[in-house]
């Protein structure tokens, strides 16, 4: 075994990602101060090729230099939007057909595993590195994915958080693609 060379690593061209299908998944992140946590977000959303991120309330915009930190380049490839009123925009997403899903820790747990093909396309929402998902919003979603923990901690970096949850939901995804 050894690393990989910088050039040899297979990669999308920014063109052949803009072109790329993406998986039918959009990410709100709603109220996420860190611009670190919000360019880490990003970053892993480009990796994932998810098809939207939309940034609400306290979070920084894709523009901010300490999103591009941790972004290293995703806060151009990604396609992102900033919304003002997350519900309505939750309700649009439902009326197209999205499932609306909470990161968060709530009395109905729902496991990344149990997603089924009926799930897609999804919005996963994301929450506030301290309060996480805003109250409103898990009222308007359809479930709550939980990720377990085994520890004494009750709560995982948001942008580590995401990162487990959005490759359990792609490769739920597309492995129910490969079966159908």
């Amino acid at each position: 075994m050894r690393k990989l060379k910088h050039q040899e690593i297979r990669r999308l061209t920014t063109t052949g990602f803009d072109e790329s299908s993406k998986h039918p998944i959009s990410i709100l992140i709603d109220n996420v101060r860190s611009a670190y946590n919000v360019g880490s977000i990003l970053r892993t959303s480009d990796a994932a090729r998810v098809e939207h991120v939309y940034l609400t309330g306290i979070s920084p915009p894709p523009s901010h230099k300490l999103v591009h930190k941790t972004a290293l380049g995703a806060q151009e490839t990604v396609s992102t939007s900033t919304v003002t009123d997350p519900a309505g925009l939750i309700q649009e997403l439902r009326e197209k057909g999205y499932t609306i899903a909470a990161l968060e820790l709530t009395d109905t747990p729902f496991a990344v595993s149990d997603i089924t093909p009926d799930h897609f396309p999804m919005l996963l929402i994301v929450g506030n590195e301290l309060s996480g998902v805003d109250d409103e919003l898990i009222g308007d979603a359809d479930l709550a994915i939980e990720i377990p923990q085994y520890g004494t901690k009750q709560s995982l970096n948001v942008a580590v958080a995401y990162g487990i949850a959005i490759f359990g939901l792609v490769d739920q995804y597309r492995s129910n693609q490969q079966s159908v």
